[in-house]
């Protein structure tokens, strides 16, 4: 009796017992090396990639997981980009000698970004998580960018209700109808001054936003302009000058969790190549053991 050494290939030549096409077949979390131009320089990242392909043929038993393995692994030898992704979902269709007609990857790694204090010469590092959704199909594709954005806020009413109690202790600390402004400066500035401060949350904004087959965005230039339009980005190393500025800034930004949908919400509004969005505002309370929340999308 003759022995083939050709290993069997089960995908390819045993049929399905119930032939009907899948949407999406495929692996996730597979640990993957990819490096992305950020900050004028080439950084390396620890990604977990998740690969997929459409399975419409409802007679092969299934896909050729093995090659899509091979084709996300070509992300550690060339920068992860439009041009990137495109190809390599090109390949992925390709590869399952026409069993599909989509392929999906998402990636999801963070990056270091190098951030200065407000005043001082101090700067430190922040890490930002970060998704990267890409869908092949007709060749035409769809791009999702998840972001994390953390901030402070401060709540309006807890400052509304601060400021009251001090100008209740400054009305009965200096009772007469003139006020040594000396002695005024000297107890604001002791501890008794101190009466009550508003309370503030560690806040984060989740973002969402869809590009279609546009341009990549400048992911430096998003955060940066999603900070500046909030206020308040949360900080690295500071000095005692810095953390007083953030304390200003805390002041001249205070804002329930609906003030920073809106400035976000008006943001990625002028944003032209941002064809859809989702966002959650999340502001997670000091006062309350729940958070208060806004979620909002374009369509």
């Amino acid at each position: 009796m003759l022995i083939s050494n050709t290993l069997p290939d089960v995908t390819s030549d045993v049929t399905a017992e119930n032939p009907l096409p899948l949407q999406w077949v495929g692996m996730e979390d597979i640990s993957i090396p990819i490096s992305m131009s950020l900050q004028d320089s080439l950084q390396a990242l620890a990604a977990k990639a998740d690969v997929f392909v459409s399975l419409e043929s409802s007679k092969a038993k299934g896909i050729h997981m093995s090659r899509l393995y091979t084709i996300i692994n070509q992300l550690v030898e060339h920068e992860c980009n439009k041009d990137t992704i495109d190809h390599l979902l090109d390949e992925m269709i390709r590869s399952q000698n026409g069993i599909c007609d989509s392929a999906k990857i998402k990636l999801v790694f963070g990056i270091l970004v190098k951030k200065m204090a407000l005043l001082s010469d101090e700067y430190g590092y922040q890490s930002y998580p970060l998704a990267i959704s890409a869908q092949r199909k007709n060749k035409s594709s769809n791009y999702d960018f998840d972001i994390t954005i953390p901030y402070s806020s401060t709540c309006p009413c807890s400052a509304s209700l601060a400021r009251q109690l001090h100008f209740n202790a400054i009305n009965q600390q200096f009772p007469d109808s003139t006020i040594d402004k000396k002695k005024l400066l000297e107890w604001g500035q002791s501890e008794a001054g101190t009466i009550a401060t508003p309370h503030s949350q560690r806040s984060y904004a989740y973002l969402k936003l869809q590009y279609s087959d546009n341009e990549w965005p400048d992911l430096m230039d998003l955060i940066h302009q999603l900070e500046e339009i909030i206020g308040t980005p949360v900080q690295t190393a500071v000095k005692r000058s810095d953390e007083q500025e953030f304390a200003r800034l805390n002041a001249e930004n205070l804002m329930f969790c609906e003030d920073a949908a809106r400035r976000i919400k008006n943001c990625l509004e002028q944003i032209p190549f941002v064809t859809d969005y989702w966002f959650k505002v999340e502001h997670q309370e000091s006062l309350h053991a729940h958070n208060a929340v806004v979620i909002d999308q374009k369509f």
